[in-house]
């Protein structure tokens, strides 16, 4: 009895642990045994806690695929220290790239959509929350910046969901796809920071508004 009291108060402490090391073992696990073939018991176990634990927090794999999904995309969005500030469309764009390219270069963000992907023929659900919770956050959140800045006049974006699609889409077209078919893609830091470069030039080559001097007065002669 003492000796399970002594175990619950070891995870209360570590609570923010715990919930890592649930997420972790539980994206692990997907991968390797399948969504239906894990159980939330063997998850603890991987996990380390008590399946008390597991269950108290997070009663269902539904609810524990959530959040995985959340906790690898919201990172960014629930931060308004993290978003950039309508005023200097290159230096927004670069923060946001260079952001961007950081998380679906996390080797837990490819493990994420290889599950989708895996499972999506006889578990649709894990798709939907991929969708909904992850990647549709986060693209509202970089087309929100686009339509501040074109509302402030630093660029021209008159479509700015189409914008939002290619700026993310280059970025991941190079970082994270080819993860998904070779495995021994792995570009060094360097490489990354020129694709996130390649890609805000070509948004500013594309965005960037044109300004006409303005009319010279007429002369009274």
């Amino acid at each position: 009895m003492h000796q399970q009291r002594h175990e619950r108060l070891d995870e209360e402490e570590r609570a923010p642990d715990v919930g890592e090391a649930i997420t972790s073992a539980a994206t692990e696990l997907f991968l390797n045994r399948g969504y239906d073939g894990t159980s939330l018991a063997r998850i603890a176990e991987a996990a380390g806690v008590s399946k008390s634990t597991l269950f108290k927090q997070l009663p269902t794999k539904a609810a524990l695929f959530e959040a995985i999904v959340t906790e690898s995309w919201q990172r960014d969005v629930g931060d308004t220290a993290a978003r950039p500030q309508a005023g200097d469309l290159r230096s927004g764009l670069t923060a946001i790239g260079h952001r961007y390219a950081d998380l679906i270069g996390r080797p837990r963000m490819a493990g994420l959509f290889r599950i989708v992907i895996a499972e999506l023929p006889r578990f649709p659900e894990l798709g939907q929350m991929q969708f909904h919770l992850g990647k549709l956050p986060y693209f509202a959140f970089v087309q929100h910046y686009l339509e501040s800045e074109h509302e402030a006049g630093n660029a021209d974006v008159p479509d700015a969901e189409s914008a939002t699609n290619q700026f993310l889409g280059m970025i991941a077209n190079y970082v994270l796809w080819p993860r998904m078919l070779l495995t021994g893609w792995n570009p060094t830091a360097s490489e990354i920071n020129n694709a996130v470069e390649e890609a805000v030039q070509t948004m500013l080559a594309r965005y960037t508004p044109t300004h006409r001097p303005d009319p010279k007065p007429e002369s009274p002669h």
